[in-house]
């Protein structure tokens, strides 16, 4: 099961972090794809940020897997 943020009962929950690397044109146009394709919306992605190489940014999306 994944849920948006932690639950304060039950099993402790695990983050996964996507990591998104790449042009930020790129990293702009697979955060909406995924967004239309229901996983995460767009405004629970970072704010992409340069990576120090020219023409880079990264960007992440956490969640959290309970594991029954």
């Amino acid at each position: 099961m994944l849920a948006q943020t932690p639950s304060k009962t039950g099993p402790e929950p695990q983050q996964i972090k996507h990591i998104l690397i790449g042009s930020a044109r790129d990293v702009r146009v697979t955060i909406y794809t995924l967004s239309s394709l229901g996983y995460g919306s767009v405004n629970e992605w970072s704010t992409p940020q340069p990576t120090g190489n020219p023409g880079e940014v990264i960007s992440m999306l956490i969640r959290y897997l309970l594991l029954d």
